[in-house]
């Protein structure tokens, strides 16, 4: 029984580990080919400002910071969507990689429980082992 529930468990988090790296090479996958039109069609910079409850809040020091180091990012942006078509390839490999190096040591977690659990078995207990040493002695 704790064999069928530890492999259950394995595979169930095989499962879910699937599912997470297709999940995130599907959304890195789009955000890289429409990387373009994501940053050039909506002016990043401009369109990132402080809403308008939060200014209150703020110093206007900070505003003024934060408003001068987004325009300065605005040229590391325009640099990496260039980089879109060649980060994609590699990207997908790595993803693919972290996916099959972390299913094998689930795998591998899974014939540690079932080897755990066969030495457990095998294991005498605590009075069973008394019994036989009082068998063998008397």
């Amino acid at each position: 029984m704790f064999y069928a529930l530890s492999w259950f468990i394995v595979s169930s988090l095989l499962a879910l580990w699937s599912l997470a790296a297709w999940a995130f090479h599907s959304i890195t996958a789009w955000t890289v080919s429409n990387a373009g039109v994501l940053a050039a069609g909506s002016g990043v910079t401009q369109g990132l400002r402080m809403p308008d409850w939060l200014a209150p809040l703020v110093p206007p020091d900070l505003a003024l910071a934060l408003g001068s180091m987004a325009s300065a990012l605005a040229p590391a942006l325009e640099a990496v969507t260039g980089w879109a078509p060649a980060i994609e390839g590699g990207l997908s490999v790595a993803v693919w990689v972290v996916w099959g190096i972390g299913s094998v040591l689930l795998v591998a977690l899974g014939f540690v429980a079932t080897g755990l659990f066969a030495v457990l078995r095998r294991r005498p207990s605590g009075e069973t082992s008394r019994a036989m040493a009082a068998t063998v002695s008397g």
